[in-house]
């Protein structure tokens, strides 16, 4: 059977919406992770008593306060990071049954 130059077989598969939700989540992951690491070295130059000239913080208090806010900021990047690039990562093609996949070491 001859096929005819107007067939296209993308036309076949339902058309996929858009990912720039997911990508949005990655930068948004990225960015408070980073938020979390910069938070994370203030809090713990704090508690080492080499508080930074910028913002000093008066009391281990509040010195703890920003560790822990670090510490939520930096588990909450990370979380939502993977959660995206897993989502961007995961095959829009036809699924197969996972006994049925290639071994992977």
């Amino acid at each position: 059977m001859k096929l005819s130059d107007d067939f296209d077989a993308r036309r076949l598969r339902p058309r996929q919406p858009g990912n720039w939700r997911l990508r949005l989540g990655v930068v948004l992951g990225a960015l408070l992770t980073a938020l979390g690491i910069l938070l994370l070295m203030a809090g713990v130059a704090t508690l080492a008593g080499r508080a930074p000239r910028l913002t000093p913080l008066n009391s281990n208090a509040e010195a703890i306060a920003v560790f822990g806010l670090s510490l939520v900021l930096l588990w909450l990047g990370i979380a939502v990071w993977r959660r995206c690039r897993r989502r961007l990562r995961r095959p829009s093609d036809l699924s197969m049954a996972p006994h049925l996949l290639k071994k992977r070491d």
